[in-house]
């Protein structure tokens, strides 16, 4: 912890955002950008708030506070809420929550948030726009198989399915061509040589691409696996508790879900993700967890491959060859 430094606990909601410094002044603000204005003029280049990833609701105090040159760290809700829990508080308001973030920032290190740049912003919001459509299509074709079925189905019902259905297909097409000009723009090269691992198709080597904003947040590969949730958590205590090592799944869900689609074609097509997975059910461990050491090795090859300019060669040990 830094004296010289104010800290500024930060608990967002919908409407409002409560705010507690270092010296235990409170005050409250509405969550819009007049409320933005008023809490900026509490603020200096001493200051550094902090708040918890909460949904939507932080994303715009928080690029507001980024623009105007303010300290900002957007942290995990799982560690605010360890530490809360750990000071066994009998009061759970939002006034109360900004104080215990208050002194949550001033007991950790924190690291700064960068936000991400306009580019990277509408990707995003266009694979999430393509999941919600991915999710329509596939429901409104269950509803379909359901009605078919029927001895005698109502030709109204299954001819509005088929329009919606239509309508969706046509909407993740122009979504998918959209999202795909876009991340060309800006990730052509890094794009082209993932596209070159085998297990890893053309949708899969873009959603990469999107969710790790072409691989330049990260430093490693290991750290990218944290970031999907694949690192193992070992759980043993004393001479008792030896329990089976898990998978964190503390990450991106999204990423983590893409991953294990792809390691069944890896394991056919990829060489170093079958000899891994081939190895590991030969010690006789469950093929599930092979195929979780599979997804390790893919996150890890596409980040090798991203960061060297460099693309996937077989012949290889290294499994790269100069592009």
């Amino acid at each position: 912890m830094n004296k010289d430094i104010n800290y500024f606990g930060i608990d967002i909601s919908h409407l409002v955002f409560d705010v507690t410094d270092s010296n235990g002044n409170y005050n409250q603000f509405k969550n819009n950008p007049s409320g933005f204005k008023k809490f900026a003029k509490l603020l200096d280049k001493e200051s550094h708030c902090v708040m918890e990833a909460t949904g939507y609701y932080h994303y715009q105090l928080a690029y507001f506070l980024l623009e105007n040159n303010i300290q900002v760290s957007v942290e995990n809700p799982l560690a605010v809420k360890r530490f809360i829990q750990m000071k066994l508080s009998k009061i759970k308001t939002d006034k109360s929550d900004s104080k215990l973030i208050c002194e949550y920032a001033q007991q950790v290190e924190l690291k700064p948030w960068q936000g991400n740049s306009k580019h990277q912003i509408e990707c995003l919001q266009m694979t999430r726009l393509l999941a919600v459509y991915t999710k329509q299509s596939t429901m409104l074709k269950n509803k379909l198989h359901g009605e078919t079925v029927l001895g005698n189905p109502s030709k109204a019902v299954v001819s509005s399915l088929k329009r919606s259905l239509k309508h969706v297909k046509k909407e993740l097409e122009t979504i998918e061509t959209k999202l795909l000009l876009l991340v060309k723009q800006v990730h052509q090269d890094v794009l082209t040589r993932i596209k070159s691992i085998p297990g890893i198709g053309d949708k899969t080597a873009i959603m990469l691409v999107v969710l790790t904003d072409g691989f330049d947040r990260f430093k490693s590969g290991s750290e990218l696996c944290s970031y999907a949730g694949l690192t193992p958590i070992i759980r043993q205590s004393g001479s008792s508790v030896k329990g089976r090592p898990r998978i964190s799944k503390i990450g991106n869900q999204k990423l983590r879900n893409l991953l294990f689609m792809c390691s069944f074609n890896a394991c056919k097509y990829n060489k170093a993700c079958r000899e891994i997975y081939e190895r590991i059910v030969a010690k006789g461990k469950s093929k599930k967890l092979a195929l979780i050491a599979v997804c390790n090795k893919l996150l890890k090859q596409a980040f090798a491959i991203a960061k060297s300019g460099l693309i996937y060669e077989e012949t290889y040990r290294s499994t790269l060859v100069k592009n």
